[in-house]
């Protein structure tokens, strides 16, 4: 006699949790969800600050579209800038980070 096996779609309904991280997890994951970001990101990991023009020298991108994802990336939380003079100086939010892999190893 052959074996049946059970398929995923062959499970009873699934309620889902109420999940308070989710709207957080999401917008981190958006916040990271491109390229440019990601290597932003990498970039500023293990620096103590980086001026915004730093950035762009690393990227293949105009400066509007390397402030717009940093725009993106600070909204998230995922690094921090403060104003010094002209320039813009920013950072890792370590804490953030931290915080973001904690919410993708619980996936």
């Amino acid at each position: 006699m052959a074996k049946t096996t059970k398929k995923c779609c062959d499970s009873a309904p699934v309620q889902l949790k109420d999940d308070p991280t989710a709207e957080d997890f999401a917008k981190l994951a958006w916040a990271i969800a491109h390229p440019a970001r990601v290597q932003i990101v990498r970039f500023l990991i293990g620096r103590e600050a980086c001026m915004c023009g730093e950035i762009v020298n690393q990227l293949p991108l105009a400066q509007s579209t390397v402030s717009q994802h940093l725009k993106i990336l600070k909204e998230s939380g995922l690094i921090q800038g403060e104003v010094d003079g002209p320039k813009v100086c920013y950072c890792v939010n370590t804490e953030r980070l931290k915080h973001f892999k904690a919410l993708v190893a619980e996936l």
